[in-house]
């Protein structure tokens, strides 16, 4: 049962799906980053689907426009911790390697 217009929305549903999707992905983040990046990443990408909802409530086009950009800054900032994350893993993964590597020629 929708009760707001932003309900109708297919970019407020697919922000909401998107924001359970980081939900997912953080909370296999190690103990020592769940209190500081993913917690980080969860308010932005809860402030993705907040936004447009905020824009699309009776506000005029300009503010619906604001908002949609605050929407989209939002959606930025995780895409780029997630990726920052992933490039850390790799780098991490690498390193390890060739640790493992240098140990076994020496």
């Amino acid at each position: 049962m929708e009760n707001f217009k932003f309900e109708k929305l297919i970019i407020w549903q697919k922000a909401m799906d998107f924001g359970e999707e980081i939900d997912k992905i953080t909370n296999v983040f190690p103990d020592k980053e769940k209190f500081n990046l993913s917690s980080q990443k969860r308010r932005a990408s809860d402030s993705i689907a907040l936004n447009i909802s905020e824009g699309a409530i009776g506000q005029s086009n300009l503010e619906q426009k604001k908002f949609m950009g605050y929407a989209i800054r939002s959606l930025a900032e995780v895409v780029l911790r997630v990726c920052l994350k992933l490039k850390e893993e790799i780098i991490f993964q690498k390193m390890n390697l060739q640790n493992y590597t240098m140990k076994h020629i020496i």
